[in-house]
Formats: structure tokens, sequence, C-alpha cells
């Protein structure tokens, strides 16, 4: 096989075990051992982050964070504005 076919070996081998939880070093040290270079795993790994950002989704509009302070019976305290911020 040339390089470019073991890249793309490697590049789906480790899209796959990242998708399923695997801490991206062990997976890069279990391939070194296996007789990988490092600047092949490591130029696989940077490929592999640059398509995996590509498949996340845009965030189109932004979080609305709601939040409210409770007492110590858990009911909802209101917090009033000080005088300086009513306007």
């Amino acid at each position: 096989m040339r390089r470019e076919e073991y890249k793309g070996k490697l590049i789906e081998y480790l899209k796959k075990n990242l998708k399923k939880g695997y801490p991206e070093e062990s997976l890069k040290w279990a391939l070194v051992n296996q007789g990988y270079s490092r600047t092949l795993v490591d130029s696989a790994l940077n490929i592999t982050h640059k398509e995996l950002a590509e498949e996340v989704p845009v965030i189109k509009e932004r979080p609305i964070i709601k939040y409210e302070v409770l007492d110590e019976n858990n009911k909802p305290v209101e917090i009033k504005k000080p005088w300086w911020k009513f306007w």
C-alpha cells in the first residue's frame, strides 16, 4: 500500500474510535506501537480533527441561559434590581 492509502485507513480508524469515545492519546500510541510512524499518525490525527469539525452542526442561534435563585425551601427568590439599574 502507498502512504496515502495508509493515511486514509488510519483516518477512518481514528474517526470510528474517537466517535466511540476512546482517548486520542491511547489511539495514537497504540498505532505507534503497532509500527506506524509518529508523523503519519499525527498527520492522520490532524486531518481527522478537521473532518470531524466539519461534521459538527453549526449553532445558528445563541442559547438562552435562564437561572433562578432558590431559598432553603427550594422556592424561587425574587431578586430586585438596584435603583441605579432601573434604566
